[in-house]
């Protein structure tokens, strides 16, 4: 795409569209079903953020971000986070190596999994926070610090972390300010029976389903940075404030019902990513401006790990998602 097209706001709204439903195409090939969860995977990817995928084993995580990979002919890499995991089993490590012209030995770095442009961490919670947290450095800064050494990450770069809900014991769920760097909080659901069947055929045949590659990585950054000249209308920017600011429990602005329910709201990134993600559904739509609608698609997946219940609402059966959705019928 030439600077010139991209400077035309229609003709870029429609070429991001079109290229965002030519992958939606290809993935729904091999993964079935989950069109909010595709959706959501490629908003967070063009926005530059990354994501927590929560969801029980067999229902096509792992499938589901290759896909994403090849589609885009983008590196994968999958790391299988275990309690023994180390931060250099992710990052890389120092080897020992024989130069053969002087005779001498030299430290040679060895990039680790994370060196790849999507990076599928699997059962996050799996590991002890000392490694989880070799993987948010990556994530916050694109950058890794090893052995003195500091090494920039290749753009684009996105991380996908799954968590099981089943099985807790022996895990080390992240915390609060952890979760907070990722953009998305993404549930996947057990598929519907008529698609489960379409699953069933699709992987018990001989034939495998071919996936194209429809974007190359320089037209995924040029995206990016399209994204963010998308304007926002002063009063969406203000909803969009005030919904945030509203979760914040013993505020001027929060409601009865979030004192009552929340213990903690969500920060000023819940804003910051909110936009963003409409910045990118909107253009994904074919529009170059923002909606409400687009805020109200996003406002899950963005606060429901950013804000915290108490036993009140535990004890009356609330969840996050309840309060969130309280809060977009009374904005």
């Amino acid at each position: 795409m030439s600077s010139e097209r991209i400077q035309d706001p229609v003709e870029a709204a429609e070429g991001f569209s079109s290229a965002f439903a030519s992958i939606k195409d290809e993935i729904s090939k091999v993964v079935v079903g989950q069109k909010d969860v595709v959706e959501q995977l490629l908003i967070s990817l063009f926005s530059g953020g990354h994501c927590v995928l929560v969801g029980v084993p067999g229902l096509a995580k792992t499938l589901l971000i290759q896909t994403v990979a090849e589609t885009m002919n983008l590196s994968f890499s999958r790391i299988q986070f275990t309690p023994d995991l180390m931060p250099g089993d992710i990052t890389g490590t120092e080897v020992i190596e024989d130069d053969k012209e002087t005779g001498r030995k030299h430290f040679k770095f060895i990039k680790g999994p994370i060196f790849a442009n999507i990076v599928l961490a699997d059962e996050i919670n799996r590991t002890p926070p000392k490694t989880q947290a070799a993987l948010l450095e990556g994530m916050q800064e694109h950058k890794i610090t090893a052995s003195g050494q500091t090494f920039t990450l290749d753009d684009p770069f996105f991380v996908l972390a799954t968590q099981n809900p089943i099985e807790q014991e022996g895990t080390y769920p992240l915390p609060e300010a952890q979760l907070d760097r990722f953009m998305f909080h993404i549930h996947l659901n057990y598929p519907l029976p008529a698609e489960e069947k379409q699953i069933v055929k699709q992987t018990t045949s001989p034939q495998r389903k071919v996936i194209h590659s429809v974007l190359e990585k320089n037209r995924i950054l040029e995206f990016q940075k399209l994204i963010r000249e998308v304007p926002v209308p002063e009063h969406v920017l203000d909803k969009t404030i005030k919904l945030v600011t509203q979760t914040r429990p013993k505020t001027e602005q929060a409601p009865e019902f979030v004192n009552k329910y929340l213990s903690w709201g969500a920060g000023p990134r819940a804003s910051q990513y909110l936009i963003l993600g409409a910045k990118t559904r909107a253009l994904s739509m074919g529009r170059f401006n923002v909606e409400m609608d687009d805020i109200k698609a996003l406002a899950i997946p963005v606060l429901r790990h950013r804000i915290v219940t108490n036993y009140a609402a535990e004890a009356e059966g609330y969840t996050t998602v309840d309060i969130i959705n309280h809060l977009l019928d009374t904005l």
